[in-house]
């Protein structure tokens, strides 16, 4: 049998950028065939993407597309396992791709953005081919396209971990690009009042009213406590109730900086990557043990 040497295996990992281990196990199948080695993985890498797709991806990146006009513009999370892989050239030019496909296209949700044609295929072929060679589960998480009513701007903040689109109308490129960054800073849920569901309200409410009376205020007192209790909630939580976070009094709030700008908020997408996604927490040690005592079981069988 061949020798397999790590030259080998760095020139067959350089070709198919499939893990290291695979591509050792790949050329010793082949006999150190490189060619007969490469068709090995591409079987096998179809197989690895089937599997990839049981794994939780939770991280990833947030890619934004804006058109030279500032008039239509899309944001996207997409979604990897690692955030090494979030680093990998070809998965942030997936996400950039497809960010340029939603404003293309104007696809209705991620099904029908994945059978939008894509270099030789579609996005859902080039989504799997990467999927299979790199070994891990990726995933168009979510879109927003946005034809603007004023101008667009946009941040992305921690490495495309927060983007944000955000159509203003009125103001100057300088107010747009700070309403972006206080976006991203101060996380709000809605534009105004009319945006935080009804449920929220209520548990609001609800606690504010259990802390009241465990503090031992009057009965009658307590409505007025948790309609205090969530104003101050609806100010923290709406972009136009914030404090701007460049405000040079620390009391200008969002409102009362585009009235002073003559300007408005049309309308703002805030996506951070991998929120509301249940994260599989890993013990690393037992997950070891674990491999090693199947590995001695599986020897004690022979």
């Amino acid at each position: 049998m061949a020798e397999i040497t790590a030259s080998m295996v760095k020139e067959l990992r350089e070709k198919t950028d499939a893990p290291m281990m695979e591509c050792k196990k790949a050329l010793t199948e082949a006999g150190g065939d490189m060619d007969k080695a490469e068709e090995v993985l591409r079987v096998k890498l179809g197989n690895k993407a089937s599997k990839a797709a049981t794994r939780v991806a939770a991280e990833g990146v947030v890619s934004i597309n804006i058109s030279a006009d500032g008039k239509l513009g899309s944001i996207i999370e997409i979604n990897s396992e690692t955030d090494f892989v979030a680093k990998n050239d070809d998965f942030l030019k997936l996400g950039a791709d497809c960010a340029g496909l939603v404003a293309a296209k104007n696809p209705a949700d991620v099904a029908a953005l994945s059978v939008l044609s894509l270099g030789e295929g579609t996005v859902e072929s080039t989504r799997m081919a990467l999927v299979g060679k790199i070994g891990e589960n990726m995933s168009l998480r979510r879109f927003q396209r946005i034809a603007a009513q004023g101008k667009l701007a946009s941040y992305i903040h921690g490495g495309s971990k927060i983007g944000v689109l955000v159509d203003v109308v009125g103001g100057d490129e300088q107010l747009a690009k700070d309403l972006a960054m206080h976006i991203a800073a101060s996380k709000p849920k809605s534009l105004d009042a009319s945006g935080v569901s009804a449920e929220l309200l209520d548990t609001e409410r609800r606690i504010a009213i259990e802390k009241a009376r465990e503090a031992g205020k009057p009965e009658a007192m307590l409505e007025k406590i948790a309609e205090g209790t969530v104003q101050k909630y609806l100010k923290d939580v709406t972009l136009l109730g914030q404090v701007f976070v460049k405000a040079e009094d620390g009391k200008q709030t969002i409102e009362q900086l585009l009235k002073a700008k003559g300007a408005s908020i049309a309308s703002f997408v805030l996506y951070i990557v991998g929120e509301g996604i249940e994260k599989k927490v890993t013990d690393f040690a037992a997950e070891v043990a674990e491999q090693a005592a199947a590995a001695a079981a599986a020897a004690g069988s022979k």
